[in-house]
């Protein structure tokens, strides 16, 4: 029992030399034992950053960076494909995709802004409807009705949901309005009158 005693002591002593520790009297028992430290080992990773590949509920959306536990990273948004563990090379290729889709956000704006320009140049489109007593016309000018103008005279389709009209049942100028972009408005006269 002694030897395997003072092999035990022999051995942990050197070990702690080993991490360049040094034996003080503090640390020595009485009967020339020394106390067995332990050294803590580090801390397992609780949680990972994350990168979604697709909208998760209750999570985030495509393109996210988030903070995630491993286990749900590791049993759910792994197995499933919804996520992916940031790397340098993927943060330097979201940044790339960020940009294309913002040059791609503005290239879409410039032209709606140019589209406006024509739609607001041209100057006010005329509309023929029968006529009826004093200012009524029979019937009522449509966004349909705007939208074969624009088509007939500038040769651009237009969707006829962006069309916002006022009601039209008499003769007159009247201004409609074609949302051409979340931020860009074009204003267009209409000449309504009776043949």
């Amino acid at each position: 029992m002694a030897s395997t005693a003072s092999a035990l002591s022999w051995s942990s002593s050197s070990w702690l030399h080993s991490f360049g520790g040094n034996l003080n009297e503090a640390t020595k028992l009485p009967d020339r034992r020394t106390a067995l430290v332990v050294l803590a080992q580090k801390k397992a990773i609780k949680t990972r950053k994350i990168i979604l590949k697709e909208d998760v509920t209750d999570l985030g959306k495509k393109g996210q960076l988030l903070d995630v536990k491993a286990g749900y990273y590791r049993n759910y948004l792994l197995p499933m494909g919804k996520a992916q563990i940031v790397t340098s090379s993927l943060i330097k290729e979201m940044r790339m995709e960020e940009e294309r889709i913002e040059a791609e956000k503005k290239r879409v704006k410039d032209e709606a802004q140019q589209l406006a320009l024509i739609f607001e140049t041209v100057g006010a489109f005329k509309v023929k409807r029968k006529g009826g007593k004093g200012k009524q016309i029979f019937g009522s000018v449509t966004a349909q009705d705007l939208v074969d103008i624009i088509k007939a005279q500038l040769r651009r389709d237009v969707d006829k949901r962006i069309v916002s009209l006022p009601e039209i049942r008499e003769t007159g100028e009247y201004i409609a309005e074609l949302r051409l972009h979340p931020e860009v408005t074009a204003r267009v006269r209409l000449n309504v009158f009776a043949n």
